[in-house]
């Protein structure tokens, strides 16, 4: 971001020529924010920038007697409660810093701050990728693990367990305290939505309206909480995934009441103007600039501000807090929320300053479309017709998951049934890396897939086999592996139902078995079976995919890379089906033997499969 784009926002632009650093505890009395709280030395990008928030400070200036650092600008907006700092880092040394406020010759204001020292394996540290599988959670839905922070005073809404849509206890500790069973069943990454401070009148449970950006929710724990959550996840080989939102923050937010500047939200102090959600609008050649304008600046829901991103300030803020927390929670990826909403420029640059610090990081987008050239436009390496470029490693496949349970529930036809899956995956070569792409039954926004197929268990088991082995990273929905379910409504409330076991008392215990139907502990044992082969199956995890144009109720694919190959069968024949092997050796080759790792029994692969009416066969085909 250049210097100049920060001078035109600001009433008056002071450079002060010092050096200094300062640290998170001790903030003088008349200071009530200074974020980032506090900072690391040895950043691939050298400069920070401080916003600092007290009453009428803006007409102080800011010096230091320190001599790593040099105060490059303070700039003033507006408001006289604000003062931006920038900050050249190049030569800082870890340690604690003293910055003065100063009117005149007078130090008015101290403030104290810290330069921790780097971990040193951040920069090289993996992201999540296709060798992962990807559990996520609803927080406030999965586990009670401290019913003492149920109840926060000073936040405005309180426990409610009868309320679908109130808060009903679920915390951090309650996953850290469970982390030993998303681990059995073979995930090896957790995404939880958001967990920062909603300090909303009601439904803050879901976590999508931020209050303060730098502060886990008390109802869910503390800072500390998440980043012990994040250390032991590691040391059992689980990755952590934080879910952000750059678009929008909570209508609660401390800065509601007190702009640092007139554009900071988009439609600022006018009437409530809300997004078209057209997203057809951002690349559309024959557009109107008032749609474009509704789609990117227009507010989710009047609950949720729309930020501005095009202010410099609110796109250096955004960008700081994403890096904060990659470092301090030791985080393995990003699900960024509603993409496309943002300022596109601002989400250009906000990609590549994270990729710039952690080039093994990955991001995955939420852009909710099944049209297919709308989301590969984001992503990295896509040659777009408008030059726009991104360094966003991947995607929510949400083309993908559209046809899922109709490929699943439907009579085969020339274009229904398994055609829909082999029509949409023939269109991968619309995206720049396909194999990136985070692929998914469902989520906490849609119904749950066991009711989208009408409980057939059938149809499920092939959804679910079918995500678990197909190209990309897989993510299932807590629940997803006991069969909950969502019968006759879409209630988000109800989607993101208690995980039954997660609270006291609960008479149904899925962590144990405790009272769970034979259905359901079927079902995780697949679950648990086909996730734990799947750790080892490198053909899986970046291999590459073939498959044959389904035919008579049955699709076949294949996974393979030099040393592993994987043959995947989903059929919906309701009778014993002789499968001829014949069509298939041009990737089968010489092999003559496989093994069903659902039933560990040896496959002959010469001439044809006797196949029973089962819905799914994963065959681990021998060398």
């Amino acid at each position: 971001m250049s210097l100049k784009n920060l001078k035109k926002y600001c009433v008056t632009i002071v450079t002060t020529i010092g050096m200094m650093t300062w640290s998170s505890a001790n903030w003088a009395a008349g200071i009530d924010k200074v974020e980032p709280p506090f900072w690391w030395s040895g950043m691939q990008h050298p400069q920070l920038q401080l916003l600092i928030h007290g009453d009428n400070i803006a007409h102080l200036d800011v010096h230091t007697a320190h001599q790593d650092l040099i105060i490059l600008y303070t700039h003033r907006g507006p408001s006289n409660n604000y003062l931006f700092v920038d900050l050249d880092l190049s030569q800082a040394s870890p340690g604690i810093y003293v910055l003065d406020l100063i009117d005149g010759e007078e130090i008015i204001e101290q403030i104290t701050y810290e330069l921790k020292k780097r971990s040193g394996d951040l920069f090289s540290k993996k992201g999540f990728d296709s060798s992962d599988v990807l559990y996520l959670i609803t927080p406030d839905r999965f586990a009670n693990g401290d019913p003492a922070n149920d109840e926060v005073a000073g936040l405005r809404e309180g426990l409610n367990r009868s309320e679908p849509y109130g808060r009903h206890g679920g915390d951090i500790r309650g996953i850290i305290n469970h982390l030993d069973y998303i681990k059995d069943l073979g995930f090896t990454a957790i995404w939880l939505n958001p967990v920062l401070e909603n300090d909303q009148d009601q439904w803050s449970y879901h976590g999508y309206a931020t209050t303060d950006y730098y502060k886990v929710d008390p109802r869910f724990g503390s800072n500390e909480e998440y980043l012990e959550l994040s250390r032991r996840a590691e040391a059992m080989g689980i990755k952590l995934i934080m879910d952000m939102i750059e678009n929008h923050c909570g209508s609660r937010h401390w800065w509601m009441e007190d702009f640092p500047f007139p554009d900071w939200v988009n439609f600022q102090d006018m009437p409530y103007q809300g997004t078209n959600h057209r997203k057809s609008t951002l690349h559309d050649p024959y557009v109107s600039k008032i749609d474009r304008t509704l789609m990117t600046d227009g507010w989710f829901v009047p609950a949720m501000p729309d930020l501005n991103q095009r202010n410099p300030f609110m796109a250096q803020y955004l960008i700081q807090n994403s890096i904060w927390w990659i470092e301090y929670a030791r985080l393995s990826g990003i699900r960024q929320d509603t993409y496309s909403y943002p300022d596109r420029d601002f989400m250009s640059e906000w990609t590549c300053r994270i990729m710039q610090e952690y080039p093994y990081f990955n991001i995955v987008a939420e852009e909710w479309t099944e049209n297919i050239p709308t989301i590969a436009y984001w992503l990295k390496d896509k040659v777009n017709h408008d030059g726009y470029t991104s360094c966003l490693p991947s995607a929510m496949d949400f083309p993908l998951n559209a046809v899922l349970a109709k490929s699943m529930m439907e009579e085969e036809g020339w274009n229904t049934g398994f055609r829909r899956i082999y029509e949409i995956l023939a269109n991968d070569f619309l995206y720049p890396h396909p194999e990136d792409l985070v692929i998914f039954p469902d989520n906490h926004d849609m119904s749950r897939i066991f009711t989208q197929v009408n409980e057939n268990i059938n149809a499920f088991k092939m959804s679910v086999t079918f995500i678990a082995t197909m190209r990309g990273t897989p993510q299932f929905y807590y629940g997803t592996e006991i069969l909950m379910n969502n019968p006759g409504t879409t209630s988000h409330g109800v989607i993101r139902s208690d995980f039954p076991g997660g609270w006291p008392g609960d008479e149904v215990n899925a962590f144990t078995g405790k009272g769970m139907h034979e259905k359901a502990l079927e079902t995780q044992q697949f679950f648990q079976k086909i996730l734990t082969w799947r750790k080892n199956a490198s053909a899986l995890h970046h291999g590459k995919l073939m498959h044959f144009i389904p035919e008579e109720g049955i699709y076949v694919y294949f996974r393979y890379s030099d040393d592993h190959k994987v043959m995947v069968i989903l059929n919906k024949n309701t009778d014993p089906f002789r499968l001829g092997l014949d069509r298939f050796k041009e990737i089968l080759g010489e092999a003559s033997q496989g093994t069903d790792i659902l039933t560990g029994k040896a496959l002959s692969l010469v001439n044809e499969i006797e196949l029973p009416a089962d819905p799914v066969f994963i065959i681990d085909i021998n060398p």
